[in-house]
């Protein structure tokens, strides 16, 4: 899977953690789409979905295509109520981007 500068720095600046337990990430899908558009990926679809009274966003699906690749990138996330940030899920080209043990634990960039 290719490098996403904006998504290591994310990760490395806290901005984005990875979940065991979900198996996603916990991050703002704003941080999280602007980096994927910093890289390259032009969005093609977005939508945001709403199921609460009060009409906030229950979550939302975010798809892009880098154009100079062809690559694409998928993000969907779940807000959940009193958290400050989503569950997300990204995939590039159908590849689930996932927390790296051994690059997180110590091991080499």
């Amino acid at each position: 899977m290719p490098v996403i500068a904006g998504i290591r720095e994310l990760r490395e600046q806290g901005q984005m953690t990875w979940s065991e337990r979900e198996r996603g990430w916990l991050a703002a899908p704003e941080a999280i789409l602007n980096a994927l558009s910093r890289e390259g990926f032009g969005e093609c679809k977005r939508e945001l979905t709403t199921s609460r009274r009060d009409g906030r966003p229950a979550g939302g699906v975010w798809q892009g295509v880098n154009t100079l690749t062809g690559t694409v990138a998928s993000a969907i996330w779940v807000n959940r109520p009193g958290w400050l940030q989503a569950m997300m899920f990204i995939d590039i080209d159908g590849v689930s981007l996932e927390r790296d043990p051994y690059r997180d634990d110590g091991g080499e960039n």
